[in-house]
C-alpha cells in the first residue's frame, strides 16, 4: 500500500510542478522572445517495475526512472510561443491529473484506516 500513496504523491508534485510551469507561460505571453515550457510526461516507473509472474506472460524489460524535464515548445516568428488556449487546455489536464491523484492517495489512506479498523 505504501506504493500506491508514493505514487500518488508524484504524480501530484508533478502535476502541481506543471501548473507552475504553465502558470510562467501565461504570466509571459506578451513577454518578446519568451520561450514557452512544459514537463515532460509523469513516469510512474519510479519503483514500480512491471514482473513477469508467469511463464507465459510477455518479458518486460528493465524501466529506469527518467526526471521531469522541461522541453521547449514551438515558437512563433515575433520569437514568443505562448498559445494562451494551448496554455488554458495544458493546465486543466495538470489539474485534472492533480485531482486523481489526489483522489487515489485519499482512497488508498481510507483503505488503510479501514483495514486498521479507524474509519
Amino acid at each position: 500500500m505504501p506504493e500506491i500513496m508514493s505514487l500518488a504523491a508524484g504524480a501530484a508534485r508533478h502535476a502541481a510542478q506543471r501548473q507552475a510551469t504553465l502558470a510562467t507561460n501565461v504570466a509571459n505571453a506578451d513577454t518578446p522572445g519568451f520561450k514557452a515550457r512544459d514537463l515532460a510526461a509523469f513516469d510512474p516507473d519510479d519503483g514500480f517495475a512491471l514482473r513477469r509472474t508467469h511463464a507465459a506472460h510477455f518479458g518486460v524489460g528493465s524501466t529506469q526512472l527518467q526526471a521531469a524535464v522541461l522541453r521547449d515548445l514551438p515558437a512563433d516568428p515575433n520569437g514568443n510561443s505562448v498559445d494562451l488556449e494551448d496554455q488554458v487546455l495544458r493546465g486543466i489536464e495538470a489539474a485534472r491529473r492533480h485531482d486523481r491523484a489526489i483522489t487515489v492517495y485519499r482512497n488508498a489512506l481510507d483503505l488503510m484506516r479501514a483495514s486498521l479498523g479507524r474509519r
